[in-house]
């Protein structure tokens, strides 16, 4: 199962108000390592943590080339259309470099008690995909866009502005409805190694790829964007993702050919800064050779 996208790797950097320098100097280490992509958690209810669009918007000021985005944004305290202003202006300001991953929401306890709307596990699929459809307009650069949903309007605004690329949308889903959708309307699939492991993985893009094929799509056309969480050591090879380079290096090969994941956003335990150099200078560049190689290899032996 591989859908012969190119590899894409980036970090998970945790939004930590109490170590905000490091942030910074975290992404701007990402930045120069030649990473591809900064994916943020969104828990505007976590009190430890900055709230995920002011940071993106500093940490867009502080970097020139690397992609960023919400990793996913917590929707039912972001209303779409507002979200989609947000990420559109953000866009222009960066040269386009936003991405936008979407979530239907999570901890709704949390989420009730910051003033957001606590709905139902099927009302939040719902929810979900109106919410995509006012993103979309919203991005449309319409006059007197109307949208009339059971959870989402838009009465007749105009929208705008345009974003300076077509900003992905990436979906944060692991049920078997919010895998279809995200087949049927979604630019990416973004899950999380925990939520999501290796075993589940292949049924998993089976009902993206059925989604896709309902709607008339490619399932070559989706992203398929993993949250690897792990450590890189020196040590023996442990447990998955916990190991040397060459264990990371074997993983990830696999998980692209085997699995048809194409980009990575590594989450690091401990000192992060020498784990994603050797991350950048040692694994992703072999994990490319090593899928490359793998892929010319049919056409190479036929005949």
């Amino acid at each position: 199962m591989d859908y012969g996208r190119d590899l894409q790797f980036g970090f998970f950097l945790t939004p930590d108000a109490a170590d905000h320098q490091e942030v910074v100097r975290l992404a701007r280490l990402c930045d120069q390592l030649g990473l591809d992509l900064i994916g943020i958690q969104d828990h505007p209810y976590q009190s430890r943590f900055l709230d995920t669009w002011t940071l993106l918007a500093n940490l867009a000021a502080h970097t020139t080339r690397i992609r960023l985005f919400p990793d996913v944004a917590d929707l039912p305290l972001r209303p779409p259309a507002m979200l989609a202003k947000a990420a559109a202006s953000l866009d222009l300001l960066s040269g386009g470099r936003i991405e936008l991953g979407l979530g239907t929401g999570a901890f709704w306890e949390a989420i009730g008690a910051m003033g957001g709307l606590v709905r139902s596990p099927s009302e939040a699929v719902s929810a979900l995909e109106e919410a995509i459809a006012v993103i979309r307009l919203m991005w449309s650069g319409q006059r007197g866009v109307r949208f009339e949903g059971k959870f989402y309007s838009l009465k007749g605004v105009h929208s705008g502005p345009l974003p300076a690329h077509t900003i992905g949308l990436w979906i944060g889903a692991y049920g078997p409805r919010m895998l279809n959708l995200t087949g049927r309307l979604g630019d990416g699939w973004v899950p999380s190694s925990s939520y999501a492991p290796i075993s589940r993985l292949h049924e998993m893009q089976e009902r993206i790829d059925d989604g896709a094929e309902s709607a008339g799509r490619s399932p070559a056309s989706i992203q398929r964007i993993y949250n690897v969480m792990g450590h890189l050591s020196d040590g023996a090879p442990a447990e998955l993702f916990n190991g040397p380079v060459e264990q990371w290096v074997d993983e990830l090969t696999l998980l692209t050919l085997e699995y048809g994941m194409d980009s990575y956003i590594i989450g690091l335990s401990g000192s992060a800064a020498g784990q994603l150099e050797r991350f950048a200078q040692e694994v992703a560049p072999r994990v490319r050779e090593n899928v490359a190689a793998q892929r010319q290899r049919p056409a190479n032996t036929a005949g």
